[in-house]
């Protein structure tokens, strides 16, 4: 739904579309390998995205939160107010009622909660031979106590094309292969669930044309509780695990810091864990 005022147009989503859609995508979410999941093209009116690439924040712009070491290297959002006005009222929509009844219709998970502080969510940008290798997320939010349940990431990549790699993977449990890889191309949403075993990343270095990046919006929802199946620990932060071809070694931060990536058995195999990696020269 689209409201006209003397101004300006503001947006609203639908919830019939919003039920249509997840009535339409809910088996096939279930059914998704190698973990619950669903890809939507044309997911919003493309003059709302349009509007929120136009105030999405240049790489020096801001004062982003800036990950760079052997398993990422990428930037993201501190806050809500590093954003603009257009982006801050399409995520307050995205984190309201009616969207969370399509969420829970969709993946069939109930009681979700949304994240008001966007924790680890928001803004994410990826320059060029920027990745973020393959892991599972933080499993509970620190400020909330709640378990993380799903991800949503919205891209706003216009005229992406497939040689500038950034590619979302999706890896089995086991990370022995890939067996989905999606383009981040504009107005693509994907929707996936998170547990200790639903691997994603963009592994390989960013090749789009210097001065173009990867951008996207993030938003994480949560649940008091999961199924025990789900969990390999509890409370832990990201965990990043190492493809056949991957080598994380000792390197030097941006920030001069050492950073020591170091072998922690949480379920076999073993995981590589950068939780607590930072060694104080």
């Amino acid at each position: 739904m689209t409201v006209t005022t003397a101004n300006s147009q503001l947006f609203c989503i639908d919830p019939e579309y919003l039920q249509n859609l997840a009535l339409q995508h809910r088996e096939e979410y279930a059914a998704a390998q190698p973990f619950p999941h669903i890809v939507i093209d044309n997911f919003l009116p493309e003059w709302v995205l349009e509007g929120i690439l136009e105030e999405f924040p240049k790489p020096k712009s801001i004062d982003w939160q800036k990950f760079e070491n052997s398993a990422e290297k990428k930037l993201a959002s501190k806050g809500e107010m590093q954003m603009g006005d257009k982006t801050r009222l399409l995520l307050y929509q995205l984190n309201s009622s009616t969207f969370i009844n399509f969420l829970e219709k969709l993946t069939g998970i109930d009681g979700l909660v949304p994240d008001p502080h966007f924790v680890g969510g928001g803004l994410h940008q990826i320059e060029r031979g920027g990745f973020l290798k393959m892991h599972v997320d933080f499993n509970k939010h620190g400020q909330l106590k709640l378990d993380r349940r799903l991800n949503l990431l919205i891209y706003l990549n216009k005229n992406w094309q497939e040689e500038y790699g950034g590619y979302l993977e999706l890896w089995d449990s086991e990370m022995t292969r890939c067996e989905k890889k999606i383009l981040p191309i504009f107005n693509r949403c994907v929707v996936f669930s998170t547990t200790d075993f639903s691997y994603h990343g963009h592994p390989e270095p960013l090749t789009c044309p210097e001065g173009q990046t990867r951008k996207s919006l993030a938003l994480y929802y949560y649940s008091n509780g999961r199924p025990a199946h789900e969990i390999a620990e509890e409370g832990h932060s990201t965990v990043f695990k190492a493809r056949p071809t991957d080598n994380f070694k000792e390197e030097e931060t941006s920030t001069g810091e050492k950073m020591k990536t170091f072998v922690k058995k949480l379920v076999p195999p073993i995981f590589i864990d950068l939780k607590n990696a930072v060694i104080k020269k």
